[in-house]
Formats: structure tokens, sequence, C-alpha cells
């Protein structure tokens, strides 16, 4: 299932930033997609424990997590900000390059992404938000699925995604993008359904 789209015009980030705040949407190669409704509460606790153990390996590191509604942009080229055609909104995002944040968030490809999956926005960040990652850089890309209880992790090897490592909630997991990171899933196992 595909998010709606805001129109059928072509957008970048200059028009974007002008947009009214009450509505989050994310572009992509120039389509703009409404941001799906409030996640559920299981998709808020997954993200927020994710975030405290990433936050907690980070600290005093020079890597950084943001997380959701943080803009990432992803030029193709060298064009300047205004004319960026895709922004994207993922749940979690690392960036180990200082160089890569400004004020409006990240321009350039983050290290690693997670996207914690719901039903409205399995699809898109399978199929549309995978292709994008893949082509803007980005090392290492996880799917978290709160139902299923399982990982989808994708990494990046000349230039492409392989085939993913899909694994259960159990035990702990390293991050390869970010070295010293790593996932305990039997804390996140542990949130009740």
């Amino acid at each position: 299932m595909s998010l709606p789209r805001r129109d059928d015009a072509r957008h970048t980030y200059g028009e974007y930033r002008r947009w009214r705040e009450d509505i989050r949407y994310e572009l992509i190669d120039g389509v703009a997609y409404a941001m799906a409704p409030a996640p559920s509460r299981l998709h808020q606790e997954v993200l927020l424990e994710l975030a405290r153990q990433v936050a907690n390996a980070l600290a005093e590191r020079p890597c950084r997590a943001f997380i959701a509604p943080f803009d990432v942009r992803l030029p193709k080229a060298d064009e300047v900000d205004e004319e960026v055609d895709t922004v994207v909104q993922p749940d979690l995002s690392v960036v180990c390059d200082p160089g890569k944040l400004d004020e409006r968030g990240c321009r350039g490809a983050p290290d690693w992404i997670v996207e914690v999956l719901s039903p409205a926005t399995a699809g898109h960040d399978h199929i549309l938000k995978r292709a994008v990652y893949e082509r803007a850089g980005v090392r290492e890309y996880w799917l978290v699925h709160p139902v299923d209880r399982i990982v989808t992790v994708y990494r990046l090897e000349d230039g492409r995604y392989g085939v993913p490592e899909v694994r259960e909630w159990q035990g702990r997991q390293t991050v390869a993008a970010v070295p010293g990171v790593e996932i305990d899933w039997e804390r996140l196992a542990a949130i009740p359904e």
C-alpha cells in the first residue's frame, strides 16, 4: 500500500519548506507523500527503546542519533538545498560525519537508518525508501517489524544492498555501519503488544 500523494506536481525542498507545518510530507524524487497518521503505541515504544540504546552507546562518541521528525535531504549531485527533490524523515538516523549536519537536519546519507514498520508504511518503507537509501549510499538500513518481532537488515556493498539478513528479536545484534553500537533485542521483545 502506498502513502497518499499531496498532488501530481513535482516539488523541491525549497517548496517543501514553505508548506504548513501541521501536515508532514516526505519528498521522493519530487513526489510529495503524506506521512501516515500518528504511529501506534507499540511503534513508539519500540522506537523509544531503540533510540535509548543507540543514544547510550553513542555517548562520548562523534556519531549522533536523531528521531523523526528530522529532515534528511538526499541530493542526487551538487544541487543547492532549494533544488533537492528527496527529503525523508526516518524513524531513527545515525550520522557520523558532523559536516552533514546543519540547523535544518542532515544533508547527505546517514550512516544508519531504522524504520519501525506500521501497516500504513510497510510497503513504502520496504520498496520505495529502500531504493532511495541504496541510491543515496546509506550504509545500513534496518526495517524493524514490531508485530512480527523480526528485523530485516540491508548492508551496502559495492553501492548495492545485497540479500538482507532477517532475524528474530533474540540476543544482541551489532550495527556494522556504526562500530560500538549493539541492540539488545531482549529489551525490545519485553515490550507488551
